[in-house]
């Protein structure tokens, strides 16, 4: 009878604890990321939504059912550029607060290739996987450049009259071909912190993860956290 409400005080505990620390264990909890990480990391996927939403509906007539969800088509063509800076912004704290993290090593380069799907498959099994592996870094890098993209083709498409017809045209190439192939890769984000991998939302959300989970996908951040060999 005492062992639930035991494991609930220390998982409690270990939420208290993500407030201002990380790289920690409490319990049977990693401490992974703490609060100020978790509402940067939801203040880009929150302004990247808002874009997404504002910006369907100017793109094609196919969306035009979303514009009175925000007042109309006039309102979103308002509303989506001051989006765009808010998720520029939202971005680039990411960027200066994750920077130091993820540097990719040279043996992590092999993740642009056939690697990221072996391990999409759970077929890769590599006992050197850090707090984030190639992929996420991978992943925190083109994102960063895709936000720098839809931010310099976006202000072009602001205010078009500024600038030649030639860059005009480049702009709405940049930011079509950016915009798809950014939604395409967040589509595999949320897939493989959902439901590929069961608790990953979990560190998003309290900032915590199990000893079980961490040993499982992240075994050499596992290791240096807790001070075990395996």
């Amino acid at each position: 009878m005492s062992a639930a409400p035991t494991r609930d005080r220390a998982m409690d505990e270990a939420v208290i604890v993500a407030r201002d620390r990380e790289n920690v264990v409490v319990g049977n909890e990693i401490i992974r990321h703490r609060l100020s990480s978790r509402v940067i990391h939801w203040c880009v996927a929150v302004t990247f939504f808002a874009c997404l939403l504002t910006g369907l509906p100017i793109w094609t007539p196919a969306f035009a059912w979303m514009a009175p969800l925000f007042g109309g088509l006039q309102v979103c063509r308002w509303l989506h550029p001051w989006a765009g800076i808010a998720f520029s912004l939202a971005s680039l704290v990411m960027l200066v607060a994750w920077f130091s993290e993820m540097e990719l090593r040279p043996d992590e380069r092999n993740w642009i290739g056939p690697r990221l799907f072996t391990y999409m498959r759970y077929q890769g099994d590599d006992a050197e996987i850090g707090k984030y592996n190639g992929g996420q870094k991978i992943f925190f890098f083109t994102s960063a450049l895709a936000a720098l993209g839809l931010l310099v083709s976006g202000v072009v498409l602001w205010f078009p009259l500024r600038f030649p017809e030639l860059v005009r045209e480049l702009a709405v190439l940049l930011h079509d071909v950016t915009f798809i192939l950014f939604a395409v890769t967040i589509v595999f984000h949320i897939y493989l912190g959902t439901a590929a991998e069961p608790g990953t939302f979990g560190s998003m959300t309290r900032g915590t993860v199990t000893r079980a989970w961490a040993r499982l996908h992240h075994p050499k951040w596992y290791r240096e956290i807790t001070g075990r060999e395996k």
